[in-house]
């Protein structure tokens, strides 16, 4: 990397971690800590405050990833930041559980990830893409294993408000970020195009890449219906299951040093599917694991959840960085939005489908639905051709 694309990678992945930080904070201890609100009584409602975010945010970053390839990536970032900041604030100043879920949605609002990922794209050489955006992932990925361990310790100091008042220090730090810290963006031509969505829907191996972010959140979100109760029964309490996170997430990051060399030697499509098939095979064994009835052992538990953090990781850094080097430079932010927009889909579709798996067919059930969806996507991603960005142009 150049110094410029140091600083751009760093800077931008700042942003993200400041953000998701404010973010995860809260996941751990809001169904408890909205319950003691006026109308937490109601779990449903509870659980759509909580829900929110990731509904407002699913409608918005297709439209804000649009916006950042006509308006200009800062500008829109500056602008979603603003409102995730109001949302964070008035969230913090709830009185009741109708409150929270305004914040919420707000929150959700300001829907920044696609001009953020589509501003580090262009301030990056295809030939480092992948490094730089594995440092976003890494820094969403890290954020996610401090959260589980400090949200609760937080929680218990200043409560839910004091988080989301948190939340807002951190939102007004990464606007401070992108206005000082973040190299200024290329130049745009005033008859420059803009992206048409039809294009990027029309676009097979973009589509692929869109599908595949979708397949892996839903997994994801689906697998943390179920793990915590295993963990459990494994005999380790609740408050501690940071201690089989943290380390599965830290060293899944060190193993990524793998995925940067079969980059190199050209071999980012074969990464891909090693990726996806870690994935799959990992849902298959906990479907096993909970089929079998028997508690499973904690080096189980770890070491699946190691596996399962190696591919995800590999996911999170190459997906959008092919969205970026596929898609012309005119298209990137609605490429971007496309993605991230069924990336939060995923999330939510994970959380809704899991949650009825596990009340139907119990925990083996749901494993073995996100295994299935694990080799659907297997199949769906075996035909990719990961090219740079200037053969998009040929499609």
């Amino acid at each position: 990397m150049s110094a410029l694309e140091r600083r751009s990678s760093i800077s931008l992945a700042l942003i993200f971690a400041l953000r998701m930080l404010g973010l995860f904070l809260v996941l751990p201890v809001f169904m408890l800590e909205a319950s003691k609100y006026p109308g937490g009584d109601d779990p449903a409602l509870v659980g759509l405050a909580m829900g929110m975010y990731g509904l407002t945010q699913a409608f918005l970053q297709l439209p804000l990833g649009m916006a950042s390839d006509r308006f200009g990536r800062k500008r829109v970032i500056v602008a979603g930041l603003l409102v995730f900041a109001a949302g964070s604030l008035i969230a913090a100043l709830a009185t009741d559980i109708t409150g929270l879920l305004v914040g919420r949605g707000l929150q959700g609002a300001g829907a920044v990830s696609a001009a953020v990922t589509a501003l580090l794209a262009d301030q990056t050489r295809d030939v480092v893409r992948t490094k730089a955006m594995a440092l976003v992932g890494i820094s969403i990925g890290l954020m996610f294993a401090i959260a589980l361990v400090a949200g609760p310790l937080l929680a218990g100091a200043i409560g839910l408000d004091g988080l989301f008042a948190f939340t807002f220090a951190l939102t007004l730090a990464g606007i401070a970020v992108v206005l000082w810290v973040v190299p200024p963006e290329p130049r745009r031509h005033a008859d420059a195009p803009t992206g048409r969505l039809v294009d990027v829907l029309r676009h097979a191996d973009l589509m692929r890449v869109n599908l595949g972010v979708f397949a892996l959140h839903t997994i994801q979100m689906s697998m943390w219906v179920a793990v915590p109760a295993m963990l459990v029964q494994a005999g380790l309490a609740k408050q501690a299951h940071w201690q089989v996170y943290l380390p599965a997430v830290v060293l899944s990051i060190v193993a990524m040093g793998g995925l940067f060399s079969m980059e190199r030697r050209g071999k980012l499509r074969a990464a891909m599917l090693l990726a996806i098939g870690m994935i799959a095979v990992v849902q298959l064994a906990l479907a096993l694991l909970a089929r079998s009835g028997a508690a499973p052992t904690l080096l189980a538990m770890g070491a699946l959840l190691f596996v399962f953090f190696c591919g995800f990781n590999m996911m999170e850094a190459t997906q959008p960085s092919l969205v970026s080097r596929m898609a012309p430079a005119s298209l990137r932010g609605a490429a971007l939005g496309t993605y991230n927009t069924l990336q939060s889909i995923g999330l939510f579709a994970g959380g809704a489908l899991g949650g009825a798996l596990a009340k139907w067919y119990g925990a083996s059930g749901l494993f073995v639905a996100t295994a299935v969806i694990g080799l659907l996507w297997l199949v769906l991603t075996w035909p990719l051709k990961p090219v740079g960005r200037d053969s998009a142009h040929a499609h």
